[in-house]
């Protein structure tokens, strides 16, 4: 689909094609950009204190890896041949050793051996869409009853909350995150405000901040309506504004855009010298954030899923609407409709989604209290907000049109289901059962089932996220959930030769399985990120080992099912695209007390809906294994 886009806008996605051609813009990747971000004070002393992310042992990460192709692959010759390039790769004549030790090296001379090249292969170098496949998005329940309910007060509302989190994490009141085991790295949340990803002309993008010393000089807002963009002054003389004062402001945006502006949020191009349009877009880029006040109406889970994660789609054009009135690249974008409801879209190369979630959770919990300081407003008025309009010409016109003809393509070639079970975290502890291991071998029985109906061989594996962040600068590590376990629990589940309480031993042993993958994951011990590291070690001319090229290992690390969990009681949808063109991206939630929640996208062609069908079935019989009860009780 993205090969569609005109030659003009080569670019990632076509959604925040932001290739502007001006050469502070556009020219090659500073050096140093990550290190120009500077500190949360209260989090440098993390340095020091947090362990460094290990290397593994070669050994242990090749039998892990031998492991994890066991079930999938086709044959048992299949296994054997990727068995001896494994064996041969770790051999002492073999290439492993010797790109072991390079890595060690490596580790040895950085303080983070992974961190440079996740960015750039993860994330930074990324040329498919971003929107659909690579950011995610966070759909917030509704305004609570205590507040005024126009969406000027529902923006104003999460404006004032955002920019007291703000507040408070540059003046060192937010706390660590972490578990009964100790602090959570911290370092990218120095990332989330007055941030923005850039375009880099000749392949790499990256990343600038511009907080520092003078933080409430940048605490303004940028307000997208209607394609037209604002300056809010969020702070004035030190102090934020109040809820009263942030709705007036933004109430005089919607009353003063009643017209729609040319889309520069799908194609910002502009006069390659024009330094009025320069101007404009260093004021994005070094906002705190952005709010995005879409005239969308959404009101089912799909509905506020879809229009949060693409932007709305013309019904009467090829058009995309929604996604011209975004900017994508910045880290933290609002999105509040014209009938309140709202939802966060995050920018993913620099920051895991876990950092977002916590903020979005606070300022919500915020909100949701009566007793939330919601401000004074001030005798002396704030300045009214300050219209940025672009310099735009015929030809960046065409292209705008071109851009969003794209774009309407990428978002309306995808599909989604939504799912919520009939009982959740409460009932699966009584079961004595990890709620995530549960929610994991639904997916895996269901999408076994729907492989079965289909008459269809596994082509990939699944993805789950572990955090990492036990170790300064952590960010993940793959949990391979495929396992000979789940493989012989998923069989059993539909062999009409196996008894209930056989099916739920081999349920044990899957789960049991699963705990200790991710617990491994956890520590950094897995076998995608090492794997990497090794074969980025292979120096220019020289030949990539024999297991690098093996048909089952790289069926392995073909995603079709992505899978990752957070959780947040304000979040009633959340989710993203899926990784592979053949795959499905699933989101979930395991922390309602009486329901699980899944989300699953894929391309239109993909048997979605199905897909979650099965994963309705799954969850029943899942229930009724446990609970020993026919399914007519649930």
């Amino acid at each position: 689909m993205l090969a569609r886009l005109p030659p003009f806008i080569v670019r990632r996605r076509p959604l925040s094609l932001r290739k502007i051609h001006m050469p502070s813009l556009t020219g090659p990747r500073p050096v140093d950009w990550k290190a120009a971000a500077p500190p949360i004070p209260n989090f440098a002393p993390q340095h020091d204190s947090l362990p460094r992310l290990p290397v593994p042992n070669l050994t242990a990460t090749l039998e892990r890896l031998k492991t994890s192709l066991l079930p999938l692959a086709h044959s048992e010759a299949e296994f054997s041949d990727a068995a001896k390039k494994i064996d041969a790769f770790g051999s002492h004549a073999g290439p492993g050793n010797l790109l072991q030790s390079r890595l060690l090296q490596r580790a040895n001379e950085r303080e983070h051996w992974l961190e440079e090249w996740w960015d750039n292969l993860g994330y930074l170098g990324y040329r498919d869409s971003v929107v659909v496949n690579v950011s995610y998005y966070y759909g917030f329940d509704g305004q609570p009853a205590h507040l005024p309910q126009s969406p000027a007060a529902r923006a104003a509302g999460l404006a004032r909350g955002a920019l007291v989190f703000r507040q408070k994490l540059l003046s060192g009141q937010v706390s660590p995150d972490g578990t009964k085991e100790g602090q959570f790295c911290m370092d990218t949340y120095r990332w989330m405000f007055n941030c923005c990803r850039i375009p880099g002309l000749y392949g790499l993008d990256w990343s600038v901040s511009h907080a520092g010393s003078k933080a409430d000089d940048l605490g303004y807002i940028i307000i997208v309506r209607r394609n037209r963009f604002w300056k809010l002054k969020g702070i004035v003389n030190g102090r934020i504004l109040s809820m009263a004062e942030l709705e007036k402001q933004i109430q005089h945006i919607y009353d003063s855009t009643t017209d729609e502006y040319p889309g520069v949020g799908v194609l910002t191009a502009s006069n390659p010298a024009n330094p009025h349009n320069a101007s404009i877009l260093h004021t994005i880029h070094s906002s705190a954030f952005l709010i995005s006040l879409d005239t969308d109406t959404p009101s089912s889970p799909i509905d506020h899923s879809r229009s949060l994660w693409h932007g709305s789609l013309s019904p009467s054009t090829s058009d995309a609407p929604g996604l011209k009135n975004r900017w994508v690249d910045k880290p933290v974008e609002f999105i509040v409709f014209d009938n309140t409801r709202a939802g966060l879209l995050g920018e993913h190369s620099i920051m895991d989604g876990t950092p977002t979630a916590r903020m979005c959770d606070e300022v919500l919990d915020w909100l949701a209290d009566p007793a939330f300081d919601l401000g004074t407003p001030s005798a002396i008025p704030p300045p009214e907000p300050e219209p940025l309009d672009f310099v735009i010409d015929d030809t960046t016109r065409t292209a705008i049109d071109e851009a969003s003809k794209a774009a309407y393509e990428l978002a309306e070639s995808q599909s989604m289901s939504y799912y919520l079970t009939s009982y959740g975290k409460a009932a699966i502890k009584a079961f004595r059962v990890s709620p995530d291991s549960w929610a994991q071998m639904i997916i895996q029985l269901a999408y076994a089932r729907l492989l079965r109906a289909r008459g269809l061989n596994r082509e990939g594996g699944t993805y789950e996220a572990a955090t990492t962040r036990k170790y300064w600068k952590g960010r993940t590590e793959t949990i391979r959930v495929v396992t000979l376990q789940s493989d012989a629990f998923v069989l059993a589940m539909d062999d009409p030769h196996v008894s209930c309480e056989d099916r739920k031993q081999l349920f044990d042993a899957a789960a049991k399985a699963h705990i200790a993958l991710a617990k491994t994951a956890g520590t950094g011990e897995g076998v995608d990120r090492h794997m990497l590291g090794l074969k980025l070690c292979l120096k220019e001319g020289e030949p990539v080992p024999e297991l690098y090229n093996d048909a089952l290992y790289k069926r392995s690390g073909n995603w079709v099912l992505s899978t990752s969990a957070i959780f947040s009681d304000h979040f009633p949808v959340y989710g993203w695209g899926e990784v592979v063109p053949e795959g499905f991206g699933v989101a979930y939630m395991t922390g309602y007390d009486d329901r699980l929640q899944y989300t699953v996208t894929s391309r239109k062609e993909m048997p979605n809906q199905e897909f979650m069908d099965e994963i309705a079935r799954a969850a029943v019989d899942l229930y009724d294994l446990h609970a020993g009860q026919p399914k007519s009780m649930l």
